[in-house]
């Protein structure tokens, strides 16, 4: 049976934790922040943990190899 592509865009966008969760970035860092203060400039680079399943099953779907199942 052939490998699964992964989708680049989901690999580096998505991370999971050491036990299984979900990690993610904030959306909006890029670009446009100005004006906006440091404090909220600060907030986005936190990594969020995503608790629902269905998410981590979509991202499971795109980057299949980003972990492997125990």
């Amino acid at each position: 049976m052939p490998k699964i592509k992964t989708y680049k865009g989901a690999a580096k966008r998505f991370k999971f934790s050491a036990n299984g969760k979900l990690r993610r970035v904030k959306q909006g860092k890029g670009h446009l922040k100005r004006r906006t203060p440091k404090r909220s400039k600060r907030l986005f680079d936190k990594l969020l943990t995503d608790e629902h399943n269905s998410h981590r099953r979509q991202v499971q779907r795109l980057a299949p190899y980003l972990r492997k199942k125990r």
